[in-house]
């Protein structure tokens, strides 16, 4: 599936339309597949998966032009403030690696680092504290905290991890319903939400019709062939009000990563879907813009089906590193 259907899928889902059935390979403003449920399941099963040691991949360095290996990418990381791993949610071999990073990262600096994720959302910050004090066990966690589908199989080996060595974990994004009522009526709609909301989106916000505009313009497309009955004006005003939605997004995930990083001087490592990072654009230059002195390193992740035939040469302006993946093999449609 292409980005510009998800973004479709996606979009729809924010403004409680019902698409036609799609398959998501990434996500600009949610998780893979299917957005999280707003009321997390009675019983959530957790699956006790075996995590991979390593997976076929290769880094390309972008200021060098060259390719490298993991081993000197991480040490760029560890040396940063904040590191942005964009990712494709559902590619398996990105996970594998954003965990080995962080292993990485936790033998360059002695275990002080932060993860931040865009998979949890800031109002179930309290849940996740208690989950990493051992006040609330792992049944109850995920109880309450609206995980992603693919969490137990991709986010858990990264957050155990982080939970082992004690370091702080940050629930950085915007809870969807907020993002939702962004979609259906615009940035202007946050100036009524109630007052136990407010700590749950950004302080100020910035949605300029700028570069990451336009690069969210060309992904959503024009909507044609999804069996929706809009005028152009309609097709407009969902296209900007769901990159409305995107901004917040992008703001109460840069104000987390920049909170992170005043309170505990330590670098921060961020997890987020790779369009929210790419091009040094979205929750990047909020970051960037919250704290111009900070050393930022961004990291997008490219499944590929060719690993020998990868070439970062077109990709320099995308981030800092490329890390290359192999992409899973096609699996055959379903019944």
């Amino acid at each position: 599936m292409s980005y510009s259907s998800f973004r479709i899928a996606t979009a729809l889902s924010l403004l409680a339309v019902s698409p036609a059935p799609a398959r998501a390979q990434d996500s600009l403003t949610g998780p893979p597949v299917a957005p999280p449920p707003l009321t997390a399941p009675a019983a959530p099963v957790l699956l006790r998966v075996a995590v991979p040691t390593y997976t076929p991949h290769r880094v390309y360095d972008t200021k060098r032009k060259r390719f490298t290996d993991l081993e000197t990418m991480i040490g760029a990381i560890a040396r940063a403030d904040v590191a942005f791993l964009g990712e494709f949610h559902n590619d398996p071999g990105t996970h594998v690696l954003q965990a080995g990073i962080l292993e990485g990262v936790a033998r360059r600096r002695d275990d002080r680092a932060v993860l931040a994720l865009e998979m949890f959302e800031r109002d179930v910050q309290p849940q996740l504290d208690a989950y990493l004090a051992d006040s609330l066990d792992e049944a109850g966690f995920l109880t309450a905290s609206r995980p992603w589908p693919n969490y137990p199989t991709d986010y858990r080996p990264m957050l155990e991890f982080a939970k082992a060595r004690g370091w702080p974990v940050v629930a950085g994004n915007v809870p969807r319903r907020l993002a939702s009522v962004v979609a259906r009526r615009g940035l202007a709609a946050l100036d009524s939400v109630p007052e136990s909301d407010r700590p749950f989106v950004a302080a100020e916000h910035a949605c300029p019709r700028d570069e990451y505009f336009r690069r969210f313009q060309d992904v959503m497309g024009d909507m044609s062939g999804h069996g929706m009955q809009l005028s152009p004006e309609q097709v407009e005003t969902m296209v900007w009000r769901t990159y409305e939605a995107q901004c917040v997004k992008d703001e109460a995930m840069g104000e987390s990563i920049a909170r992170a990083l005043t309170a505990h001087n330590t670098l921060v490592v961020h997890a987020n879907g790779a369009f929210h990072s790419d091009y040094r654009l979205g929750t990047v230059e909020r970051v960037r813009r919250r704290m111009p002195r900070a050393r930022l390193v961004v990291v997008s992740f490219v499944p590929v089906a060719d690993l020998d035939r990868a070439d970062g040469r077109d990709r320099r302006r995308v981030g800092d590193y490329i890390v290359f993946t192999l992409a899973p093999a096609p699996t055959a449609p379903q019944p």
